[in-house]
């Protein structure tokens, strides 16, 4: 079955045999609900399951912090588009890094981390690894030498983050998977900007893939979510699933329901959003004195590793930068009417925003960067807002 349908319909497989593999055996179940018929898949709300006379669960669950009907549920579509054979969401994007990140690092440990990407995971490294007696170096993932000469004999994960957030390089995920493996590490990468439409890097050797759930996947900016997808339903797997249960670090009931009802437009959505990025980044290279980012464009530096690994497109997101600093960027931000000026990306509705101001005086983000994330308005009035504003 295509991603594309099994997203569509809720699909999720009745056997536990990876779908990655063309050749294994898969029975599809439709997500109509059998009591009603409702064809729109239905919300479980209770937090406890109730046990027959002889005192044995009635349907292998028993507590709404592991099995939730409703959770496994998009746990089985997500593991489905990514390639996986199995999957966990979460509370939020956030806590489904930090799980991931604690639950293979022991005391001692060691990982590498991309110097460019997600904001809140530098800032949580920084703060939290001394205080877990991890060490930690962020490098320059673009390079595979480069992740190569970090690794130590204590590393035991590889974080990449490809596109990464805000100025979008391209990390190359299998040569890395190949390097961190030989270095007995694990390989993490973060694909929420990528989506399963776009990327799938199971498949090219990642062991685990996390999304914050809240952005393409849920795709309406009305829910807060994380997600993890793993390759192998193995003893590090059984650990994540361990620490997710006894630390309560679950998804609402409510918030799932709400994300697989946004990962059934999921293809829809990046697909045009992706498309328009594109048409975009196009005519902005064109504008006088503004410089575009985008790993769909010739111009970007690895625009080459990008159309190896993605497929269908290059993402939603790009980035510009206006010239003359802080300054002349955030007067082009307040010229806006369409672009809503906002904190986020993935959603319908078209964002942009100055990540130097968010992240504080340490970012690295250079000062005249406008992040841009495209919705799904027509590319004509984004683009004539975007050149008004900057004319």
């Amino acid at each position: 079955m295509k991603p594309e349908t099994i997203a569509a319909q809720a699909l999720h497989a009745a056997s536990s045999a990876n779908p990655a593999h063309a050749d294994a055996p898969q029975a599809w179940r439709r997500s109509i609900d059998a009591e009603t018929g409702a064809v729109v898949p239905p919300i479980h709300l209770s937090t406890t399951y109730a046990r027959d006379a002889s005192y044995a669960l009635i349907d292998d669950r028993d507590y709404l912090r592991d099995k939730g009907p409703t959770h496994l549920h998009v746990e089985h579509v997500l593991a489905a588009l990514d390639g996986g054979v199995s999957a966990m969401t979460f509370a939020s994007g956030m806590t489904a890094i930090t799980t991931a990140l604690r639950g293979a690092l022991a005391p001692g440990a060691h990982v590498v981390a991309p110097r460019t990407g997600y904001y809140a995971l530098r800032a949580w490294l920084a703060h939290m690894a001394a205080r877990w007696q991890i060490a930690y170096d962020l490098v320059d993932t673009t390079r595979v030498d480069t992740v190569r000469a970090a690794l130590r004999p204590t590393t035991r994960v590889v974080w990449l983050e490809t596109p990464a957030n805000p100025t979008w390089e391209v990390s190359d995920i299998a040569a890395i998977a190949d390097v961190a493996h030989a270095g007995g590490a694990r390989l993490y990468v973060d694909s929420t900007v990528a989506t399963p439409v776009h990327s799938r890097p199971l498949a090219l050797g990642a062991d685990l893939v996390v999304h914050s759930a809240t952005k393409y996947l849920a795709g309406h900016s009305d829910v807060l979510a994380g997600a993890m997808i793993t390759r192998a339903d193995d003893a590090a797997w059984a650990e994540l699933r361990l620490a997710r249960r006894e630390e309560g670090a679950v998804l609402g009931s409510v918030e799932a329901w709400l994300l697989l009802r946004g990962m059934r437009t999921l293809y829809a959505r990046v697909e045009r959003q992706s498309a328009t990025a594109a048409q975009l980044a196009q005519r902005l290279a064109a504008v006088p004195g503004v410089s575009v980012i985008y790993p769909g464009l010739a111009s970007h530096p690895q625009h080459a590793v990008a159309a190896r690994q993605m497929h269908g497109g290059f993402g939603g997101m790009l980035s510009i930068l206006t010239g003359g600093g802080a300054a002349r960027a955030l007067a082009v931000i307040g010229k806006l009417r369409v672009w809503v000026t906002a904190t986020s990306l993935g959603g319908v509705e078209s964002l942009v925003e100055h990540r130097a101001s968010v992240e504080g005086p340490d970012t690295p983000t250079p000062p005249d960067l406008l992040r841009l994330s495209v919705g799904l308005e027509h590319a004509d009035d984004l683009f004539d807002d975007l050149a008004g504003a900057l004319a």
